[in-house]
């Protein structure tokens, strides 16, 4: 038996661990952000794919498997985030729940995406990475505008905007590179272009602002017809 076709598996429960641990620091308040746990989930989740690919031991298991990872680490783990900011924020007992919704769009995305054939070259609806990153990076913004964001309506907002990205049919760019030439990949070079820059000039507060700047990307690029 080749020990090979395990790696994308054992990659897999490494990105499943990740983000057990994430809800384990979250929900016990410790002082570790948990989004460096949704980081290495997200390393785990390229490179399980990616081993797979190479390898070229895919299979129905391994789909499933990384799907109910997923569920946990970009699915819940952003779910409890959410929750422990609108607790902290709303004086309602009950608004904070709202932010279930996010696992509830999770599930959905990730299910539509096990039986959706067309999702190559782009994705239909946010990515999961993508939301965690961006809700669990919102704690790292300061000052002012840091303020405004920890307040439970614009929470609430953020929280239903994104739950509905999730499950829309939105083309949002998706990094799965056929071949690095300009031509076909302009979008994802100019994105990560900017993204360089921003993360080098501001670091950990600009994460929010890469996602969002990711989405108008995909969005500029599906109005202008722009090929990746």
């Amino acid at each position: 038996m080749k020990l090979t076709k395990h790696i994308p598996n054992a990659l897999t429960c490494g990105n499943l661990l990740c983000g057990c641990f994430g809800i384990v620091f979250c929900l016990e308040n410790r002082s570790v952000p948990v989004a460096y746990f949704v980081w290495a989930s997200g390393v785990f989740d390229f490179f399980d794919g990616f081993a797979a690919r190479w390898l070229k031991v895919t299979s129905p298991i391994g789909k499933e498997l990384d799907s109910l990872a997923d569920m946990v680490s970009f699915g819940l783990l952003p779910s409890l985030v959410m929750y422990k900011m609108l607790a902290a924020a709303s004086p309602s007992e009950y608004l904070p729940y709202v932010a279930f919704l996010i696992a509830v769009g999770s599930a959905l995305r990730l299910a539509i995406f096990n039986v959706d054939e067309t999702q190559h070259d782009t994705f239909k609806g946010l990515n999961t990475p993508a939301n965690t990153i961006f809700i669990t990076s919102l704690s790292f913004v300061p000052g002012a505008l840091g303020t405004f964001i920890q307040q439970d309506w614009v929470l609430v907002i953020i929280t239903l905007v994104f739950s509905l990205l999730l499950v829309s049919r939105v083309n949002i760019l998706a990094f799965k590179f056929k071949d690095f030439s300009w031509q076909n990949n302009k979008l994802r070079f100019t994105f990560l272009a900017f993204a360089v820059i921003m993360l080098a000039v501001f670091r950990l507060p600009a994460l929010p602002f890469v996602i969002l700047m990711y989405i108008a990307f995909s969005l500029a690029g599906n109005a202008l017809k722009i090929k990746g």
